[in-house]
């Protein structure tokens, strides 16, 4: 599965840890950047990992900054994404379960980098529980895009 990822200047460590992460466990992350700890917009890197997951080059997006939430708020114009900004196991899981979300979001300077990684780990490894209950709410939620 290709997962998009992108960060600004105060997640680059995160990112590139996930980075690697994510390729331990089978995955192939498409890295849009930034690639420097040198001072830039998150939302240059953050829309276009959205792009992509929208366009269909990636499953899956992850997004970072220093507290996730700029690049949470970015990804979330791009039509058709569902974002949620993570820093507990718990709503990783349930945001998987009842939101089918397909973009996450971290903050560098909110969470470690071992529950980062659990973060991760859980959001990408639950399915979406595909109730009717819960797809009906995705559906009247994603119809304010129109």
């Amino acid at each position: 599965m290709k997962i998009a990822i992108g960060c600004d200047h105060g997640a680059l460590e995160l990112k590139n840890k996930l980075v690697m992460h994510l390729q331990a466990r089978g995955f192939e992350p498409v890295d849009f950047g930034t690639h420097t700890s040198e001072s830039c917009d998150y939302p240059e890197f953050a829309a276009a990992a959205a792009k992509a997951v929208v366009n269909g080059g990636c499953e899956k997006g992850i997004v970072l900054c220093t507290t996730g939430i700029g690049v949470s708020i970015c990804a979330n114009k791009v039509d058709g994404i569902r974002c949620a900004l993570l820093s507990d196991t718990k709503s990783a899981e349930m945001t998987r379960l009842h939101n089918d979300t397909n973009m996450m979001a971290l903050g560098a300077g909110v969470v470690s980098q071992e529950l980062a990684l659990q973060i991760v780990d859980i959001w990408l490894d639950t399915p979406f529980s595909e109730e009717p209950r819960h797809q009906r709410r995705i559906d009247k939620m994603m119809a304010l895009e129109k």
